[in-house]
């Protein structure tokens, strides 16, 4: 039996929209809520405050989340104060991915992303790295479980054989960079 060289495979990990914004709503029952990326800047003499705004998915009630408060206008770089005023929607892609924004907001979110990777054909042993194009937290059992179009159960299982395995912790979530190891059965394995 000959065992084929290690060989390298790229998975990027990347946001399809902007994520659903979970939060009690106060006027009806829903817990959704949905933003387009608008913000809301207001003065007050020489401070500003500025919101990403929300819109409730059940009765369209907005909220403002909290980007900055009270910060002196020469604090805030012009370019991002314009990005602010333009309504600029890769800023409240940014400022989401910021873990700061949902602890002051008491907020979660539930990110859309998809998964780019280049495939190794027939190849028995995979040294794997994924990278995330934004900072965007995602359960490391689900992500590979989408990768390697098993299910998450099945991906546990792989884990607890040695299958797969990583100098990283593999059940957790993760929004950050990392690399992992997988054995791929040979058809023979598979069964008749």
């Amino acid at each position: 039996m000959t065992t084929s060289p290690l060989t390298t495979e790229q998975w990027l990990v990347r946001p399809t929209a902007l994520p659903v914004i979970r939060r009690r709503c106060l006027r009806c029952r829903s817990a959704e809520y949905r933003t387009d990326g608008k913000f809301r800047v207001n003065a007050n003499h020489k401070l500003l405050d500025v919101w990403l705004l929300a819109l409730c998915a059940g009765c369209g009630e907005t909220i403002k989340l909290t980007v900055l408060e009270r910060v002196t206008v020469r604090a805030i770089d012009p370019q991002t104060l314009t990005r602010f005023h333009d309504n600029d929607p890769s800023m409240a892609l940014q400022l989401l991915t910021d873990p700061g924004l949902s602890r002051r907001n008491s907020i979660t979110l539930d990110w859309a992303w998809d998964l780019r990777k280049t495939d190794v054909a027939d190849a028995e042993t995979v040294e794997i790295s994924v990278g995330f194009l934004q900072r965007i937290p995602i359960r490391r059992t689900g992500l590979l479980s989408v990768g390697l179009e098993v299910s998450r159960s099945e991906v546990q299982r792989q884990i607890a054989a040695g299958t797969i395995t990583s100098a990283d912790r593999l059940d957790g979530t993760s929004a950050g960079d990392f690399s992992f190891t997988h054995q791929r059965k040979r058809p023979t394995e598979y069964g008749a």
